[in-house]
């Protein structure tokens, strides 16, 4: 009996096995072949592109650096900036109210709640390139237009993040104002913000750091900034320009970086803190 039980088990457990991993499986593998069939992958193609590649790493070297002698280049770089720092600011503070629009535990109602949720869950499914391209037609091309598609970008993600943020607070405080008669704006102001603005803050710094690299494409398809020069630049062969604008884009996006992440572990030095 012991035997047939053991044998019992064992079918059990490789019917589970089946129905949990061989249709998965075998599905993934089929649409895994499809894809490589369709793309047409070749790793001969790649294999003799190889060439071209050190073809043109040679004509990139060494960086014309005296491309930023021109004023313009330099400017771009600051629009670029520009770009990144308004939309996050601008995205940050749409974000907020959002988020408080969209936190169950100070939404004015269900209806709202989830109407915000649905809403931050749309703007997040479109991709930055439809924005830019609606945009340009609407108001043209040019860092103005880049800059909305980057606030638009920054509303959908931290408006998620605030609202759990918000939800997560301790809800004392909440209770203990809402028992004295408080108003909701007294609320958010008095329990809810004290709580949750060093997370906002650190989120909003984090997705300044996306941002910048959100206005470098968007510079290549019309958004404006240092984008546009490097895709003027390959455009008419002048990889010497290329490479040049792209080492010190690179090293402002690092130094970017640095600063943020500076200020993002102050931020949450003082959270654990408190």
């Amino acid at each position: 009996m012991s035997g047939r039980r053991t044998n019992y088990r064992g079918d059990l457990r490789y019917k589970r096995w089946y129905k949990t991993y061989f249709f998965s499986g075998s599905l993934f593998i089929l649409i895994f072949g499809w894809s490589v069939a369709h793309l047409k992958i070749s790793p001969r193609l790649f294999w003799e592109g190889i060439p071209h590649f050190f073809n043109l790493v040679t004509e990139m070297l060494p960086p014309n650096w005296g491309v930023f002698s021109r004023g313009k280049i330099l400017w771009s770089i600051l629009e670029t900036l520009s770009m990144a720092f308004a939309g996050t600011s601008l995205g940050a503070i749409g974000a907020l109210f959002f988020g408080l629009l969209g936190a169950g535990n100070i939404s004015p109602s269900k209806v709202i709640r989830e109407a915000t949720k649905r809403l931050l869950a749309a703007e997040r499914s479109v991709p930055p390139l439809i924005y830019i391209l609606l945009l340009v037609v609407v108001i043209g091309l040019g860092p103005f237009a880049g800059m909305i598609v980057i606030a638009m970008g920054t509303v959908g993600m931290l408006g998620k993040l605030f609202a759990e943020a918000i939800e997560n607070i301790d809800p004392k405080p909440l209770e203990s104002l809402e028992s004295t008669g408080a108003t909701r704006i007294q609320m958010v102001r008095y329990a809810v913000l004290p709580q949750v603005i060093p997370s906002l803050i650190a989120n909003t710094l984090y997705r300044f750091d996306i941002n910048l690299r959100v206005a470098l494409f968007l510079g290549v398809v019309g958004g404006g900034g240092i984008g546009v020069n490097l895709q003027m630049a390959m455009s008419l062969f002048r990889y010497a320009d290329a490479l040049a604008i792209t080492v010190v884009t690179l090293l402002i996006i690092w130094v970017a970086e640095r600063i943020s992440d500076y200020f993002r572990r102050r931020v949450i030095g003082q959270e654990i803190l408190h």
